[in-house]
């Protein structure tokens, strides 16, 4: 630039958006106090399930050029591969496990990096499949699958899908609610999403807890029955995240503002009626997404359950992906919920600092402030409270006491 540059001329220029302003240019604005994003072009690594929806319809429907930033989607064989590849900046933002960025965070499995959670992406829609073989011989539930290993006594293999991601804390918490002790009465795995079904398939497993389509895919494959929905463990449980480190939030927070506030108005579009559910599974269906059929991801996505052996119905607590506001703002107890279950499997020796690490973590100032640009409204509190199937209360209020508190633990 050979001539100075004045605030108004730096503002009008960034007002056009980010796409097609020289970095030069863009820190200028930046610095000048413009809200453009100081990234034209993300890179959002996904996992081929139905909850990466608003991801992929963010970039489908342009709502990422229209807060000024592009989205790069990139196709994940394994949540060990997000992990590898946010934490060595190969990817700048994730759709990733809630329960990966916090244990990432606290170096729990090796790998260590100050992480960031900027939204949930979504509540709700995950469930625990069992093999057709157990089913049969009535393991078709928490009590029948008590029963059966009580029973006959022999090694019975789970699969969940990354030792601190929700999969496996779903899983763990429903077999103790029970009466079975994952970490001594069962082999549990780690299996990457789209691998579930052809691994039950051989026999490699009794059962696993993943996200959708692969539990319903099971039973439209004849291999498996669905024994519980995740929603049942948890009404409205927080689940995927978009994650990221906080190494980039500090250094891009218009960027990870932009990104927020267009899924935040993905989410809003599927959520708004049959129509965009419908449209939405035809998209994502496509083999550069999840690579299934439609009639996979089609029915849970509007609330039609089957369980694979006869019984049918409709559940107003399916995948939500905005709910009216009430899905994607970072609650700090949801963070510090997946903490107390890490300490309660033994994935933690010592209780952390619950709120302290939920606070670092949780982008609460960047989610209000995409939320203010998609126009949508914030919850007063950051903490939330809920009742899961054991009947325990978690608020979120003695996190300690609260880990301690579970007769099933390691």
């Amino acid at each position: 630039m050979t001539t100075p540059m004045t605030r108004r001329t730096i503002l009008q220029t960034a007002a056009v958006g980010a796409v097609g302003i020289s970095p030069a240019l863009r820190s200028l604005a930046y610095a000048a106090g413009s809200d453009a994003p100081e990234k034209s072009e993300v890179k959002i690594g996904f996992i081929p399930l139905t909850d990466c929806a608003s991801v992929v319809m963010a970039s489908v429907l342009g709502l990422d050029k229209k807060h000024g930033v592009k989205f790069v989607l990139s196709k994940e064989s394994s949540w060990a591969s997000v992990r590898d590849k946010l934490t060595n900046g190969e990817l700048d933002f994730a759709h990733a496990l809630y329960g990966l960025i916090y244990g990432v965070h606290l170096g729990i499995g090796g790998a260590k990096k100050d992480m960031a959670v900027l939204m949930t992406l979504n509540h709700n829609g995950q469930a625990i499949s069992l093999s057709k073989k157990l089913a049969d011989k009535g393991a078709v539930d928490g009590a029948g699958l008590a029963k059966l290993m009580a029973a006959e006594k022999r090694e019975y293999t789970f699969a969940q899908t990354f030792p601190t991601g929700t999969h496996a804390m779903w899983l763990y918490y429903w077999l103790a609610a029970h009466g079975i002790n994952p970490t001594k009465d069962a082999k549990v795995i780690t299996v990457p999403p789209p691998q579930m079904v052809a691994n039950m398939r051989v026999g490699n497993m009794d059962g696993f807890c993943v996200g959708e389509p692969w539990n319903h895919r099971a039973i439209l494959d004849g291999i498996g029955v669905t024994a519980t929905t995740t929603q049942d463990v948890w009404k409205d449980h927080p689940e995927k995240v978009l994650g990221a480190t906080s190494e980039f939030v500090k250094k891009y927070p218009n960027t990870a503002r932009a990104a927020v506030a267009a899924i935040i108005e993905a989410g809003q579009w599927i959520d708004a009626n049959n129509a965009n559910k419908t449209k939405m599974a035809e998209t994502i269906a496509d083999k550069s997404y999840v690579n299934t059929t439609v009639d996979a991801i089609n029915q849970r996505i509007l609330g039609r359950y089957q369980n694979g052996m006869g019984k049918t119905w409709d559940d107003p607590n399916h995948m939500k992906f905005f709910n009216d506001g009430a899905v994607n703002f970072p609650y700090l107890s949801d963070g510090m919920w997946f903490l107390t279950q890490h300490k309660r499997w033994g994935l933690l020796k010592d209780h952390p600092d619950y709120l302290g690490v939920a606070k670092q973590i949780n982008q609460i100032d960047i989610y209000k402030q995409a939320a203010t640009a998609a126009k949508v409204s914030v919850p007063k509190d950051v903490m939330r409270s809920s009742k899961l199937v054991d009947g325990v209360v978690w608020d979120g209020k003695d996190p300690k006491k609260y880990a301690d508190g579970f007769k099933v633990k390691a």
